[in-house]
């Protein structure tokens, strides 16, 4: 596996794939990577002749300064974990390399429709950073195919959105989220958990999936089953950001008729911030 910090040296490398008719995927991470990392680098290989993933801790997404200086940082690992899946090469640029001039120099890339809602209601400018440093990335690969996964869900929607309207030659696929034994969604957060806190965190894919059931049931009462899980989880000793039923294609609140819905939930726990999602179609 190929390791290269430098634009230069990552485009050396991707000029010498394309020259060899070469197909080439791009798995962008934050770094501190688990399974369900690995299961996109997976379906990244599937899909292409060669696969690149990135390594960065993107300072530009982050809201809280601490949550920034917390974020688990495990490089030398991370490349032992890409090496063992056989990825072909890593990028691992410095803050300095993507922002040359400083954050508050920067291009900027907003995607309308994403920082009203849910996360980015939640997290005031996560939504331009995370867009911003993407279309970066992408500029920087040049990949065919970009492989990002369900669990952030408004996140792969803002990315497709962006790829669509800026006209950005690279097919988003989505990747499924990988999940514990006991359901709870693989985040690099979950470290922050203790123990007993991984076993409490369970409950909110349960909650997600006995709202799924109340809706296949024929709930109609969106705004109740919300408040009412909202509730419950409070009860658990989680703190909800929101509970949400939204439309799938674009997170628009859903309503009576539709059919292809997207359940989405957000709650603290101790320290940790989790997200998780599930489909529902009523079709």
């Amino acid at each position: 596996m190929h390791s290269v910090e430098s634009i230069d040296a990552l485009r050396g490398k991707i000029k010498q794939w394309r020259q060899d008719k070469l197909t080439i995927a791009f798995v962008p991470t934050m770094g501190n990577l688990h399974l369900g990392h690995l299961s996109l680098v997976e379906k990244a290989k599937q899909l292409a002749d060669k696969v690149v993933v990135s390594v960065f801790v993107n300072p530009m997404q982050f809201d809280d300064k601490n949550d920034l200086s917390a974020y688990p940082r495990t490089l030398a690992v991370d490349v032992e974990l890409l090496e063992s899946v056989n990825c072909d090469l890593v990028f691992t640029p410095t803050s300095e390399l993507i922002y040359p001039n400083g954050m508050d120099n920067q291009t900027v890339i907003t995607v309308p429709g994403m920082d009203d809602k849910l996360c980015g209601q939640a997290r005031p400018g996560h939504f331009d950073g995370v867009a911003t440093v993407v279309t970066k990335l992408f500029n920087m690969v040049q990949a065919d195919i970009a492989v990002f996964g369900e669990k952030d869900y408004q996140q792969l929607l803002l990315i497709k959105k962006m790829v669509t309207d800026l006209n950005i030659a690279v097919e988003v696929v989505t990747g499924e989220t990988y999940r514990e034994n006991n359901g709870l969604a693989m985040s690099s957060r979950n470290q922050y958990l203790t123990t007993q806190q991984r076993d409490e965190a369970a409950y909110l894919y349960q909650s997600l999936m006995k709202m799924k059931e109340k809706l296949e049931q024929g709930e109609e009462d969106y705004a109740a089953l919300e408040k009412t899980t909202f509730k419950q989880l409070q009860e658990a000793g989680f703190s909800p950001d929101y509970v949400d039923i939204r439309r799938a294609d674009n997170l628009a609140k859903a309503e009576k008729d539709d059919k292809s819905l997207r359940i989405l939930i957000a709650a603290r726990l101790g320290a940790a911030r989790l997200i998780d999602n599930v489909a529902c179609n009523l079709a």
